[in-house]
């Protein structure tokens, strides 16, 4: 396994080529689907499916250039769904650009295990960031995906339509930090960090009731 990181767009959003050889995974998908249709033959690897933690502007940008170019299939979570297909909602309309629309082939729920590229995923429904914020957790290789639900020493919004401070502290109390605790964890925005660590550093504590 081999994670990618490229930093792309207006909020520096991490958008990762995730590789098993000569398959890939592409996640949470910024901009510029050109810059990565390119990356990728330059890694020799051949992307197979798109997935995507929530349906925010900064994480869907590309999506529908990858779609169309590569005929990939996009994976959300169930209730992420209007997030996608709204840019009032996801955010997209209010940004001085081109208002985006991403139907998600997949919807999936929690718990639900997929296998891609080689890899077995389990979707993880985080709600509190958006009300169908989803993680991707590699289990056999101890990564999880977090999207913007966990970053390194942080934690993410709630001042956004479908937020909750309540559901996002009990979704990584409750369902991230029961993971072990070697865990890496990749985020949307920022460095990677590991759940070990978050359980000892993290701030979202306080906002537990």
């Amino acid at each position: 396994m081999k994670i990618i990181t490229e930093v792309l767009g207006m909020v520096s959003t991490n958008s990762y080529i995730v590789v098993n050889g000569g398959e890939a995974l592409l996640i949470d998908l910024e901009e510029s689907a050109d810059y990565l249709i390119e990356k990728c033959e330059e890694l020799q690897t051949k992307p197979t499916a798109i997935l995507l933690t929530h349906g925010h502007f900064d994480h869907i940008g590309a999506v529908n250039g990858l779609k169309e170019a590569l005929k990939l299939p996009v994976y959300a979570g169930k209730d992420e769904e209007y997030f996608l297909t709204d840019p009032a909602y996801n955010g997209s309309a209010k940004m001085g650009r081109t208002p985006v629309s991403v139907t998600a082939d997949v919807l999936l729920k929690d718990g639900e295990i997929i296998e891609l590229a080689g890899f077995k995923i389990k979707a993880i429904s985080t709600p509190g960031h958006t009300a169908g914020s989803i993680c991707y957790y590699f289990e056999d290789e101890n990564i999880l995906i977090s999207g913007d639900v966990l970053f390194a020493d942080s934690f993410g919004r709630t001042d956004f339509p479908g937020g909750s401070q309540k559901d996002l502290a009990d979704s990584i109390i409750n369902k991230l930090f029961i993971l072990p605790p070697e865990t890496k964890v990749y985020p949307g925005h920022g460095p990677s960090t590991t759940i070990e660590r978050e359980k000892k550093s993290n701030p979202i504590y306080h906002y537990l009731d």
